[in-house]
């Protein structure tokens, strides 16, 4: 089973792509936490863990990441980007 770990630089407007972010910057969110990111996840279809106790290697604070299970049948591209627009809808 192949896990999927989504960091919340990977979608976070105030970052450039060089610090970390994955997604273009109309779909990325200001501050996004793991907590929208889990949700999100799970609005896609698939299982989240959340790991509060993680830092993203670009980063020094510990802002956690969500572990996506399930998600044999998709790229981790493809999820990172339907993650970061249903924050954005979860948001308004």
């Amino acid at each position: 089973m192949v896990e999927n770990v989504i960091y919340p630089a990977y979608i976070d407007a105030d970052l450039t792509r060089r610090k970390g972010r994955r997604v273009p910057l109309d779909v990325a969110v200001e501050n996004p936490t793991v907590d929208e990111i889990a949700k999100a996840v799970q609005q896609v279809g698939y299982d989240a863990v959340v790991e509060r106790d993680k830092t993203y290697s670009r980063e020094w604070e510990e802002r956690g990441r969500v572990l996506v299970q399930g998600a044999d049948d998709s790229s981790k591209n493809d999820i990172v980007q339907a993650v970061a627009a249903y924050v954005g809808i979860l948001r308004d």
